[in-house]
């Protein structure tokens, strides 16, 4: 295990193996209150460092994992390595090699909805969940129009991308994690991206509505508008089907990485929440100001 400066803030670097693969994920903080944040589709941890460290600093213990196929992780070119449910599989993965029982689980998009298959599979080893514009049945006319085109162009335009992916290497990185992770993903070889978007459109991308709705665990949801992608509408509803939720609602997709004082502290006072054991108010909004 090792240490590295990050910015100002100070994590832990480690990995595991998981089905013959090496997984890497980042430590920050100590503590009972432990959240296990994941990074959205072909993005990584850094995206999320900023927010891991301003809960560290109030009191709580949060690990960002690499999922398969992103940043420091392996990357193998097997479409159905990339399946959500494999993913969900990895979290639990990471929390028998960190010897906890529980945590609270959670993530941007793709993490939100590996999350949400974590609660419905193994709902012992969920304390909590957090979920950040999650990708739901309003999402999918866009996520088709986005992401199909994108797949067929690492299929079949592999030799420019492989071109632009060596340019992208050899950027310096910033310092500030989410154009990192932006960098790392023009960085991916295109067969990993193919791979990665195969696998994510073929195999389940969320619990079933009958499934959602057997989820007890106290969730946080948070979204925004003006996002085809990950839509207001999902998030409302997804906050309606789980019977322990509450909807924030952010002034844009970028605030809990460009602003992160007011969503943070609404997380951290809900990690408090979860963690001793007070009851989260059930399909509550809370609009930004």
């Amino acid at each position: 295990m090792s240490t590295i400066r990050h910015v100002t803030d100070t994590y832990r670097t480690d990995s595991f193996t998981h089905r013959g693969h090496r997984l890497v994920y980042d430590t920050y903080g100590e503590g009972e209150r432990l959240l296990v944040y994941v990074h959205g589709l072909l993005l990584d941890a850094d995206l999320n460092r900023g927010i891991a460290g301003a809960l560290a600093d109030q009191g709580n213990r949060v690990v960002l994992l690499d999922l398969l196929g992103h940043g420091r992780s392996d990357r193998p070119t097997h479409a159905s390595e990339y399946r959500i449910d494999r993913y969900a599989d990895q979290v639990v993965a990471l929390l028998d090699h960190l010897g906890v029982e529980q945590a609270t689980v959670g993530g941007l998009s793709l993490g939100a909805n590996v999350s949400l298959l974590v609660a419905s599979r193994h709902p012992e080893r969920v304390r909590g969940m957090v979920l950040e514009m999650p990708v739901m049945e309003w999402a999918v006319p866009a996520a088709a129009l986005t992401f199909v085109p994108m797949l067929l162009g690492a299929r079949y335009a592999a030799p420019a991308l492989r071109l632009t992916a060596a340019v992208a290497r050899r950027v310096p990185r910033s310092g500030f994690g989410p154009l990192d992770s932006v960098l790392g993903t023009a960085a991916t070889a295109p067969e990993v991206i193919s791979s990665i978007l195969h696998g994510v459109l073929v195999g389940p991308v969320v619990p079933t509505l009958e499934e959602r709705e057997a989820i007890t665990v106290p969730t946080l949801v948070l979204a925004h508008t003006n996002d085809l992608i990950h839509p207001l509408n999902d998030a409302r509803n997804l906050a309606a089907q789980l019977p322990a939720s509450r909807l924030v609602q952010a002034h844009s997709p970028l605030e809990l990485r460009l602003l992160p004082r007011r969503l943070t502290r609404e997380i951290s006072q809900f990690l408090r929440e979860v963690w001793d054991g007070e009851t989260q108010p059930a399909c509550s909004s809370t609009p930004g100001p």
